[in-house]
This record gives structure tokens, sequence and C-alpha cells, in this order.
């Protein structure tokens, strides 16, 4: 059997270009050669960076294309297309000096045109078109003057909106309000530059395949057939090409990559791969593979449950018979209430869950008020620290439902919760949800139905399209704020649309929950005020079950031959998806590795960012 598999795999590789002396061999200089490989399951659906939100696809653009400012490995923001930058005495004004010398090329590393400040000005005017359905242009117009106002074609000058060339290398950017957090945005996917006359030439086909792009950062996408392989090369004229030392990416599609990948690492012909917890056991139990990988950081992406306030799934999943339930208060805490989550959390780290667990969206340790942290803030303190998890209140909350639900809702209530069958422990954890909260709450209560979906497109024909009840959902803030964490549930958002629950309007016509974040987007001088707002509206939320938090991202265990503390370092934006900086080492870092480089790291980037100060 093992040999059948050997060959298998080995064929899978000769297919797919990776196999056949791939093993690493040494330049003349004495380096190794720096080519990183890796495989992948989920492929892309555009690489139209002005139009996506996807973390899949804004991360692959990250390395082509870049923004005004960075962050190194400390997480300490740092020139990029721009190298100096100064804000108006009222905070509205922010003008900015582009690097000059910058070139624009194709897919064959052609130079096409120079980097100037019209490029942003163009690439604004696209995200503002709505014609164009750019995921990122709410994110725009909440800070650019007259932005929403185009965007509603209220007025049809460009020229009104806040973004100007004053001239070839100088751009300014005038905003609604003042914005602290304002230079942190300007590292995420809607801020990026496009050169208009290219953009003018392709049309729709701009994003389309890697020849419809223009590249001015790290890497080149060179090859890209989708589900087959994505090459990216060093960009030759790259104006900081002597920090990038890995020349060449190779990533190969493989519906199976999740399960094949740790063998192909073992061999040697892939550089990363994740272990699943089902693998764990068996990787810390030999010698060798113990050797080999090393925890994950947590990152600052949130992960919840969402119910989902307007179902457009398949009648046989009775759609109008969740709406009735999920707008009922108790069902939702009952639900809320028997969520084991270190249960859940188990499939994903057996070893150590509590690291993971988070019982607030807005992660700790985010952004913090003169030393106290965000999530400690007003009544937000109350819910970051218990456990929402407490069968004896969940029963009673069923109680007061099905109370309340007779004779208008038909029990058990269906419960639609899809899944994406790439991700190994996903699969694993919703069985054990189903499980869990079945047998805490009956099924005569509820009707737990899990639904495998395909990786490809699953954002779109699943979260995006409605076709859920109780879906694990994530997000990633955008900017240094706890405004960005309020995002996928504002009006306009694509994630449960809580502001179509019933029974929380207000005299303006808004969701209660609307209301509170308006009222802290307002708060722009006072920042303690602001921050406490935004607790406030954040506690509400959960209070009123609107999600069930579950855990930040990271963690877990991975094999991989790159430094974790040599590449780009930022909760929010585009670099830490940056490949720059970043050199593949002879082996894989282990877990006494990793403990010494995060406790150097730490104690470095805390002096980095009191030197930043």
């Amino acid at each position: 059997m093992k040999r059948v598999l050997a060959l298998a795999l080995a064929l899978i590789m000769v297919l797919a270009g990776c196999a056949g002396g791939s093993q690493k061999t040494e330049e003349t200089s004495g380096e190794l050669e720096q080519e990183y490989r890796t495989l992948y399951s989920g492929e892309v659906t555009t690489l139209n960076y002005l139009k996506t939100a996807t973390t899949n696809e804004f991360a692959l653009a990250a390395n082509f294309v870049d923004t005004l400012i960075d962050y190194d490995k400390y997480g300490v923001i740092q020139p990029c297309l721009a190298t100096e930058w100064n804000v108006s005495d009222d905070g509205l004004v922010w003008t900015l000096k582009l690097r000059e010398g910058v070139k624009w090329v194709t897919h064959e590393g052609q130079e096409y045109a120079e980097v100037v400040a019209q490029d942003f000005v163009d690439a604004m005017m696209y995200i503002l078109d709505s014609k164009n359905e750019s995921s990122t242009a709410n994110i725009v117009y909440s800070v650019i003057k007259n932005a929403e106002k185009f965007y509603n074609q209220e007025i049809t000058d460009f020229t009104q909106v806040g973004v100007k060339a004053l001239d070839k290398y100088t751009l300014e950017y005038t905003l609604e309000k003042p914005t602290p957090y304002f230079l942190s945005m300007l590292n995420y996917v809607c801020f990026f530059p496009v050169n208009g006359q290219f953009l003018n030439e392709m049309g729709e086909r701009f994003g389309t395949d890697n020849t419809s792009l223009l590249y001015n950062g790290a890497y080149i996408l060179e090859t890209f057939e989708p589900q087959t392989r994505r090459i990216l090369v060093a960009n030759e004229s790259y104006w900081d090409k002597e920090n990038i030392h890995i020349k060449k990416i190779s990533q190969t599609y493989n519906k199976e990559a999740t399960t094949l990948a740790p063998e192909l690492l073992l061999r040697g012909e892939i550089d990363y791969a994740d272990i699943s917890s089902s693998l764990i056991d068996e990787w810390m139990k030999d010698p060798v593979k113990k050797d080999m990988i090393r925890p994950n950081r947590t990152g600052f992406y949130s992960y919840f449950y969402a119910f989902n306030f307007d179902p457009k799934f398949s009648e046989e999943y009775e759609p109008d018979n969740w709406r009735i339930a999920v707008n009922n208060l108790n069902f939702r805490k009952s639900m809320f209430h028997a969520l084991d989550r270190k249960a859940a959390m188990l499939t994903a780290e057996p070893y150590d869950p509590e690291k993971r667990i988070s019982n607030t969206i807005t992660p700790k340790n985010f952004v913090d008020l003169d030393g106290t942290d965000y999530t400690q803030l007003g009544s937000l303190a109350k819910f970051a620290n218990t456990d929402s998890f407490d069968p004896k209140l969940a029963l009673e909350y069923k109680g007061k439902a099905l109370e309340e639900l007779q004779g208008k809702a038909k029990f058990p209530i269906k419960v639609l919760m899809p899944y994406n069958t790439s991700v190994v422990d996903w699969a694993n954890r919703v069985q054990v949800v189903e499980q869990q909260m079945e047998n805490l709450l009956g099924t005569d209560y509820i009707d737990i139905i899990i639904e495998p979906k395909p990786p490809t497109g699953f954002l779109a024909e699943v979260r995006r399209a409605g076709n859920y009840a109780f879906l694990e959902c994530n997000w990633g803030p955008d900017y240094a704020d706890p405004e960005t964490y309020t995002d996928p549930f504002y009006p306009g958002g694509t994630y449960n649309w809580p502001e179509l629950a019933e029974g929380y309007k207000e005299a303006n016509g808004k969701n209660k929950y609307t209301n509170m974040v308006d009222a802290a987007k307002a708060e722009v001088i006072d920042i303690a005020n602001r921050y406490t707002l935004f607790a406030e509206a954040e506690a509400f939320f959960i209070d009123q079950a609107f999600v069930i938090p579950y855990a930040v991202g990271g963690g877990g265990y991975s094999a991989s031959r790159l430094n974790p503390f040599e590449s780009q370092y930022s909760p929010f934006g585009v670099s830490a998806e940056r490949y720059k900086g970043q050199k593949i080492m002879e082996k894989p870092m282990n877990s006494e590795e990793f403990t010494a480089e995060l406790q150097k790291w730490e104690k470095e980037r805390a002096e980095a960012l009191k030197a930043a100060k």
C-alpha cells in the first residue's frame, strides 16, 4: 500500500512539474538555491486586486504590487512607494512624496511605465466606480472626502473626491474627518496603485490572468495556469531587489494539498506543509519528524460562528423556519452558550487549545489605551474574561425559546452548517460541533446539517450568497483601529446581515448596533472615548448573540523552510503576505528553535516599537 501511495504521489508531482531533480542544490556562491515550493488547494477567482477583499487573492497581489508604506519584521512602519509624508494640523490632508524611478513592468519583465502619483488616483477612480463592484470600496469611502457621494453617483466630478496628484511624484489625500489610523490603511489593497493607461487597454480583461497585470513589486507572475500551477519570479527591475532573496516561488495546485503536503515535504519536494491535528501525535513521537515541526504564531484574524439573518439556502433546509428561529434572542443565546469552543478547538490545537480561544471579536493585544488592552474596556471586559460555554444557561435559554416560539417555528430547527472540504481540521470540527451541540440541546430542538463544499469559490457560493444558517467565519483587520472589526457586520457587509435582525431598529430606522458603531466612528478626537464606544458596541453585539466569538487565527503546527521571524509583521494590511526579506533555510525550524527565536524577536520588537514612538 505504501508503495502504491509513493508511486501515486510521484505521478502527481511529475504532472505538476515538481518532481524529478527537485532536491535543493547549492549555487556556486555556496548559498542554497532560493526556490520556494508549495502546494495549494483553493484557486483564486480573480487577480484583480482592485476588486478583491479575499486574503487568498490579495496575498498574491501583495507580492506583485507595492504599497505606499510597509512594515518591517517588528511591525514598524517603513517607507515603501512613499518616501515621506505629513499631515495638516487639522488632520484632514495627507501629503506623500513618492519614490522616483519605480517601474511598472509586464509579465515578461519588460518596462511599461514609471509609477507616478496619478496611478493612485486612477486606482481609486476604478474602486469608486460602483459598476466595478469593488469589495473594498466601502473602506475607501469610509475615510476619503466625497468618495461615498461619488460611489453613490450623488456627484459625478471625480476632482471633488479627496485624492489628487499634485505633481508627478506628490500625492494628496483629503479626508472626511480626522482619521487617527489613516496611515496604517495605506498598506491595504484598496490603496494599491494601477497604471491608468494599461487599465483602459485591458478593460474587463484586467486581472483575469498574469498577462493582464502590470507589476511594480518584488515578484512577477511568470506562469498562471489555474488549477495547475503558479510560478512567481523575482522582478529584476524592482527598486529594492537587494532584499529579494527567494528568486522563484512555485505553487502547485492539488485538491488534496492538505493531505499530501506533509509526505511531499518529508521527501524534499516542497518546502512548506501544515501538520494537521490528525498527524501531530505521529510527528511528535517520531524523532526525525519532530525535529522538523514548529508551532505557528497566533495572529489577529478573528474567528467566530455567525448566525445568518438573511437565509437564502435551499427550501429543503427550511430557510423560513430558520428566519423565525434566528430572530429569537433566546434561541440564539441557547446556541451561544451551548458551543463548547475548547472541544471544537481541540480539532486544530490538541496540545494547547486555550492559546487560540477568543471571547471577543477584536483579539487581545490588537490595540491598547494607555497600557489597558482594548478588550478590557467598559462592558467588553466581562465577555473578554468569561467563557461563553455554559450548559446550564444553554438549557435555560432553550426552555425560554421553546415557550416563545411555540406555534411559530417547527422543531427541530434545521441548522445548515457548510464547511470547506480542503481544510482537514474544519471537516473534523463540524462533526464535533454537530455532536456536541445536539447532545447538549437535544435533537428535538436542533438538527445541525453539515454540508461539504469545494474550496474553489467557497466564499462566493456559501457565505456571500447567504447559503448557510450557522457558519464558521473569519475576519482580518485592515488598519490599526477597533473600527476595522466592525466592518463585516456593518450594513453593506457580506457576512451575516445583522442589520436585518428583528427587534433592534431605532428611531432613525437603523439597527441599534449600527447606531452604536456610528457614534464610535464619529469620535475622532478623544481616542479614549472612541475606543470605549467601540468596546460598548462590541459588547452589545456579543451580548445579543449575533455571533459567537471563537478563536484567533494562526496557531497549529507546520514544517517550513522559512523563518517566520524574518517575514514582515503587521496585524493589518498586506505586508505579512509578502516574501520580501525572507530566505530559505537548509532545514525546517523545530519547536525549540522557534521558542528561542520568538523570545529574541519579542525583546527586539519591544525595543523597536519604543524607538519608533
